[in-house]
Formats: structure tokens, sequence, C-alpha cells
């Protein structure tokens, strides 16, 4: 218990001390400038700053040969077949995060009208919500095919590599680890019996706080499903790839689905609206601005011109409940094929 206080210390630590001198960098290079490209350099300095680096640099720290890749459990791959089905289950699993989504809406907005104790409280995350709307179709916006690959790269690959090495690499890692075992930080689920409560709980622990961090608790249920999602595939895998890949393809759908929907639609009916956001720093805090984790992960629910974003909500439910047995059953042929390759 002792050894993973002390590893989340430090990697809480290196994360701060990062971000700060991310911060430092941008405002001594672009003197708090907030235009659309001043941000993007911004989302990319504290990705990288506050996700990407620390987990490399304490993997590096913790792994007894110093082989940060090995710790992280980035040094093997998978199957192509596994690939395969991951990105197939991102791609069906669309209509259940909008069905979830729609029903952790539904939930808060029906707090709002009945709760009077729990109200300010709902208006604070709706207003938090409008904002990282408004953020994201601002980030998501080009006019070209450049502008698009730069979007996929800041909205889908960075957050994706960066968000699983940091949550499911090191905090599932670290939660989930044995201390006979410290070079294999998140034990493989056992092929038969169904897996370790310790595993089960570092799995749905991580998930939570990926989802609470995001501090956008419209999406907070689907996002923490996804998150768990993301832990039982790596722990059946027993490679991060996979999940990062899964990452990738549920953020890279959202970039390109909203830009088609941009394209095809009528100039006037594309909204290009600039926000009035103000980069509040504050010495308690990690993340010091609000562009910081609303950008870094895209969700179909959060970009509103998104051709995806209302298949399985609404009237079309029973859409989100087929999505939702599909991803069941792919998900289970990841863990038959997982319990194959590892008997």
């Amino acid at each position: 218990m002792k050894r993973k206080f002390v590893q989340i210390v430090t990697w809480l630590g290196v994360m701060a001390g990062l971000t700060l001198v991310a911060m430092g960098i941008w405002i001594i290079g672009w003197r708090g400038e907030q235009s659309t490209e001043s941000l993007k350099w911004l989302q990319m300095l504290q990705t990288c700053a506050t996700f990407l680096l620390p987990p490399l640099f304490c993997a590096w720290l913790w792994e007894s040969d110093h082989k940060p890749f090995r710790w992280l459990q980035m040094d093997r791959g998978a199957s192509w077949q596994i690939f395969a089905i991951a990105i197939a289950t991102m791609v069906c699993a669309i209509p259940a995060i909008n069905l979830l989504a729609d029903l952790n809406s539904r939930f808060l907005d029906w707090l709002l009208a009945n709760s009077d104790w729990s109200r300010g409280t709902i208006e604070w995350m709706k207003a938090r919500e409008e904002e990282a709307t408004v953020l994201t179709e601002r980030f998501l916006q080009a006019d070209s095919l450049g502008g698009l690959l730069v979007n996929i790269g800041l909205m889908a690959l960075l957050p994706a590599l960066a968000e699983e090495m940091s949550f499911r690499g090191v905090l599932q890692g670290v939660i989930g680890s044995t201390s006979n075992n410290p070079n294999n930080p998140t034990p493989t689920l056992p092929s038969r019996e169904g897996g370790s409560r310790k595993t089960h709980v570092a799995i749905w622990v991580t998930a939570f706080i990926f989802s609470a961090i995001h501090v956008q608790f419209y999406g907070f249920v689907p996002r923490m499903l996804m998150g768990a999602m993301f832990g039982y595939v790596l722990a059946w895998t027993g490679s991060l790839w996979v999940p990062i890949v899964m990452h990738l393809t549920n953020n890279g759908i959202a970039v390109i689905s909203y830009q088609i929907s941009a394209v095809s639609s009528k100039p006037s009916e594309v909204s290009y609206q600039q926000s009035d956001v103000s980069l509040q720093m504050s010495a308690f805090s990690l993340q010091p601005s609000d562009v910081s984790l609303q950008m870094s992960d895209v969700s179909l629910q959060e970009a509103e011109k998104s051709i995806a974003d209302t298949i399985g909500a609404g009237d079309t439910w029973w859409v989100g409940l087929i999505s939702l047995a599909a991803v069941c059953g792919l998900l289970w042929l990841i863990r038959v094929l997982s319990i194959d390759k590892n008997p």
C-alpha cells in the first residue's frame, strides 16, 4: 500500500510540475492570446505535459530495467483479429454511447427541474457542458485537408495515446499491481475464474476518475463505461495498444463525422461561434485552463454537428439497445480470443 501511495504521489507531482512548465511556455510564447491557433498549441502542450510525459518518466523510474514501455504494457501487441474486433466494437458502440448520453442528460435535466438542493450544481454542470460544446466546435473547424489532419492528430490521436498511458497505463496499473510482480502492473484477468477483485476495483476506480476529471457530467456515464471497457480490454489482452486503438477510433469518428456534416451543410447553417473562455490559472489545479481535458477527449455527443450524434437516442432508442448487445458480444469475443492466446 505504501509503495502504491508513493507511486501515485510521484505521478501527480511530475504531472503538476510539467503542466506548470507547459503553461509557462505557452504564456511566454503566445502571451495569453485567445485565438484558436493559440489555444490549439496550449492543448497540445498541456496534453503532452499532463498525460504523455509523466507516464513515460514514472514508468522508466519504476521499472527495474528502466524500460517504460514494458511497465506500461506497450512492449507487446495483439493479433490482428483482436485489433479488428476492437475497432468494430467502437463503431458499433456509437448508438449505445448516444443512448447512454441521452439518458444521462435526461436524468440531470430532471434533477434540475425537480430538485431544489441540487439546482446550483446541475446548472454549473450544464454551463460546463455548453462551454465544452462551444470549444469543441471551435477547435473542429477545418477548411482544408491539412486542417482536418491537424484536428485528427490533436483531438483523436494525441489524447488517445496520452490518456490511455496515464489512466489505464499508470493509474489502473498502480491500483491493480501486486507486490510480487512489479514489472506487470495490471494483472491479466485469470482465464477461467473471471478475474481477481483487485483487478476489477482498479478498472472501475480508474474509469470513474477518468470520467470525472473531464468535468463534463452530461456525458459522465457513457465516458465511465467506456473507460471500464478500455480497462477490461487491457486486462484481457495485456497490451495497452488495444485500448489506445479503441480510444483513437472513438475520437476519430467524432472528428471526421463532424467535418463531413460541416462540409455538407450550407455556410449559413454552420456556426463558427467564438467563445469568451477565460484561461483562469489556479495554483491549486492541475488543469489551469478551461481548454485542458474538455478538449482532450472528443466524444460523439459533444459535437453538435456530427451526423452520428442522434442515432440510438430519442425515438431510435431501440438502435441503442441493439448496439449495447452487439458491443457486449464483441467484447466477449475479444476475451475469448485473449484466453485462447494465453490459456
